[in-house]
């Protein structure tokens, strides 16, 4: 009986275990150090080698306009999660985005609740208003449950991990993505990750339609 008890332990799964991963994220541009609290854009995911079991959200998620920004500006969701995109600012805006498998318009609109949005495939959505040429948001849609924006400091934390191997990824709008293969709760301590912050904020960009934007595009209402 002790024998098939000890044979039983074996074969048990690496990740029925749960484990924790930790870290701290430097941001700079041009090799200049920024402030900590740029690294509040970043999401920080892990993807198991085995690919877990990913549920849409139950609440619906809030990309709201907010003094002619989007508010949360980074966004991340699980597949087949739904976004709302309320509009609290006394003008018109717009949100569309022209991402593949995720496109989507919800129109011009006013002041009020907004419209809601499906997201279906895994991927990055850029967001746009097509009334306001700097106005942009980001959505990741995720195949992972795994995922966490890390604080005001640049430390993170992803709790109740599977220990097993997988891919643990830093995405920020603005960095090529921090990409490393490592197995969940392996690591001897907090880890060390920097990002070079090089891209611009607002890159240039077309509206709905294909067509530069307008002189008043920022100050038509």
């Amino acid at each position: 009986m002790r024998v098939l008890l000890i044979a039983m332990l074996a074969m048990t799964p690496v990740w029925g275990h749960a484990a924790e991963i930790s870290g701290h994220i430097d941001v700079s541009a041009e090799g200049k150090p920024l402030r900590a609290e740029e690294a509040q854009d970043a999401i920080v995911y892990f993807r198991p080698k085995v690919p877990p079991h990913v549920a849409a959200a139950a609440e619906i998620a809030v990309m709201g306009t907010r003094r002619k920004q989007f508010v949360p500006r980074v966004l991340a969701v699980t597949v087949g999660s739904q976004v709302r995109f309320p509009n609290e600012d006394p003008i018109l805006h717009n949100a569309f985005s022209t991402s593949k498998d995720n496109a989507f318009d919800v129109g011009l609109y006013g002041q009020g609740d907004g419209e809601i949005v499906t997201f279906s495939h895994v991927g990055y959505v850029r967001v746009y208003c097509n009334v306001h040429h700097s106005m942009m948001g980001h959505i990741l849609v995720l195949d992972t449950p795994y995922f966490t924006h890390p604080d005001a400091g640049g430390n993170f934390h992803l709790s109740d991990v599977p220990a097993e191997e997988g891919d643990l990824v830093v995405w920020h709008e603005r960095a090529t993505p921090w990409h490393a293969v490592m197995t969940a709760g392996a690591s001897d301590g907090p880890l060390a990750i920097s990002l070079d912050l090089s891209q611009r904020r607002v890159p240039a960009h077309m509206n709905k339609f294909g067509k530069p934007y307008g002189r008043s595009s920022e100050g038509g209402y």
